[in-house]
């Protein structure tokens, strides 16, 4: 748990980062920056312990205000352009979001000497591991980037290891699997399959899935999430170290549908198109080493699922 600090969330108007700072603002002083591109303010609480910061984790000028006016003692760097797509498209753009920005920040930490901080924890991705078919991914697994925007992953969560090992900036890194819950825009070109189900429910529009159905993904709901995180700023083993975040347990997306219209209760109907190039068919974690230091999924696929319709009001 964290209590009476003064914490930093970038993209915290979005998706995860909104779930981390209203369960924050509690018992601390958060503040949020974000540039409002796939994030909305109004996805968090009101409260007197939150500041609000429109702008981008590119403009230097605006973090190295931010660093002078406040001395951080947690700071979560969640800010991506978190789309695979239009970081294939342009690379060089997004790696200013994806790479610079983590640069940015570590180099304020270091120079600036920040004697409060007690973690930064950076968000990775389970795309680091790409394409290679042994399972479970374990993060001593093979690391084979794809995409622009997984290779600015790796090379961030090296950084800030590295940062951790060279210059005292205590850091710890995660690799996100497949998150889903409420708050997840389904507008987004990197919303979950979840999310975008529940759009087309809602909408009452055909779902298409891309092969037969039998690929299968490690889906981990927002609130495990949202565990990990914390408890990753606040274990002393956790330092300099980057953690898978999952359940360990694969999921078919046939299963999803079978579970989705047993806990709504209503069928949607399912277009079968090709697979595309470059899917990948299965992910799975292996979460043994969080698990060491405490981490527990408080949500299998099922109970998290139907607190999420709920939240929908699917249920």
């Amino acid at each position: 748990m964290i209590k009476n600090s003064k914490i930093l969330v970038t993209g915290g108007a979005g998706f995860i980062g909104s779930s981390l700072t209203n369960k924050l603002l509690v018992n601390n002083e958060v503040i949020v920056v974000d540039d409002l591109s796939m994030g909305n303010f109004s996805n968090l609480v009101e409260s007197t312990n939150l500041t609000k910061i429109e702008g981008s984790v590119t403009d230097k000028t605006l973090l190295e205000e931010i660093f002078i006016k406040y001395n951080f003692d947690y700071i979560f760097h969640l800010a991506a352009v978190a789309s695979v797509a239009d970081s294939v498209a342009r690379p060089f753009e997004t790696h200013l979001v994806n790479f610079d920005s983590t640069m940015t920040i570590l180099e304020l930490l270091r120079n600036n000497n920040n004697k409060t901080l007690k973690r930064l924890v950076f968000s990775s991705s389970a795309a680091v591991y790409g394409d290679d078919p042994i399972l479970p991914k374990s993060e001593m697994s093979s690391i084979k980037p794809l995409t622009p925007y997984a290779i600015d992953k790796f090379a961030s969560e090296r950084m800030v290891s590295i940062y951790n090992n060279l210059y005292g900036v205590p850091t710890s890194a995660t690799r996100f699997f497949n998150v889903y819950g409420p708050k997840q825009n389904p507008k987004s070109p990197y919303s979950g399959f979840i999310s975008i189900l529940v759009d087309c429910f809602k909408k009452n529009k055909k779902i298409t899935i891309f092969g037969n159905g039998e690929q299968s993904r490690d889906f981990v709901y927002i609130d495990d999430v949202v565990q990990a995180l914390i408890l990753l700023a606040t274990s002393e083993q956790a330092q300099g170290e980057v953690y898978n975040v999952g359940t360990g347990k694969q999921v078919t997306l046939n299963e999803l549908l079978g579970i989705f219209q047993d806990i709504s209760g209503k069928n949607i109907e399912i277009v079968y198109a090709a697979l595309r190039e470059g899917d990948i068919i299965h992910s799975v974690s292996d979460i043994g080493k969080i698990v060491n230091i405490g981490f527990e999924n408080k949500f299998d696929f099922k109970s998290g699922l139907a607190k999420y319709l709920k939240y929908e009001g699917l249920r």
